[in-house]
């Protein structure tokens, strides 16, 4: 048994986790604020990821696990009830509540890179000679910094995945319910009836499946040379 494959799938899981468990409570939150306390009283406004779970178990505890066992990487999926009614009469409100669970993803991603710049300006971490996904810094020297640079790592590149890959203006993503305040109430209505159909949402994720690596990768870049400069 490969303890270090064991110790790289817990800090995988514990990221990927707290990241879904973040971007869930903000959307929760800002539903709240917002006129609809639905996922207030299913109990999602909290960064306990126990609630998360336990509504979906499959996405949050399943399919991450086998996904990383059979692949090297985490897929899975959170969920936060909401009103339908309550969207319905208010759409700019709803472009907001989805807005919140990717801003919640950027602002993890501006948490990593800031300990990423303190960390290397303390020398406990360095920029590595090769850069990935799941290789962003490098520890300074051997030993306990390994496991931070890790970790930092994938904060840092999981959540600017997921802040993305949510904003793009596709059903059944988050940027679709975002479109709403560029389109104005009427408009947002509009489009959100066109976007209930399941199928539209199957073809979207799967296009949005298909294009996002040519989104990520020169965002990815930029992002690591801003974090470098």
């Amino acid at each position: 048994m490969d303890l270090n494959l064991i110790a790289n799938g817990a800090v995988w899981y514990i990221v990927f986790l707290f990241s879904l468990t973040c971007h869930e409570a903000a959307h929760a939150l800002v539903a709240k604020w917002g006129g609809d306390p639905t996922a207030f009283r299913g109990g999602q406004v909290t960064l306990n990821p126990i609630p998360h779970m336990r509504r979906e178990i499959f996405g949050t505890v399943i399919m991450p696990i086998l996904s990383h066992a059979l692949g090297g990487w985490m897929i899975g999926w959170a969920s936060a009830p909401y009103d339908p009614a309550w969207r319905h009469r208010h759409p700019l409100r709803a472009a907001w509540m989805a807005l919140a669970g990717p801003a919640a993803n950027l602002t993890l991603v501006l948490i990593a890179a800031l300990a990423v710049r303190l960390l290397i300006s303390a020398r406990v971490l360095a920029v590595p000679d090769k850069v990935g996904f799941t290789h962003v810094v490098d520890a300074a020297s051997p030993g306990a910094a390994e496991g931070m640079a890790f970790f930092v790592s994938i904060l840092f590149s999981l959540n600017l995945l997921l802040a993305l890959f949510n904003l793009i203006p596709v059903p059944p993503l988050d940027g679709s319910s975002a479109i709403g305040l560029v389109l104005g109430e009427n408009g947002a209505r509009r489009f959100t009836a066109l976007t209930r159909n399941p199928t539209l949402a199957i073809v979207g994720l799967l296009l949005c499946w298909r294009i996002f690596p040519y989104i990520f990768q020169p965002v990815f870049w930029m992002s690591l040379r801003l974090l470098y400069f």
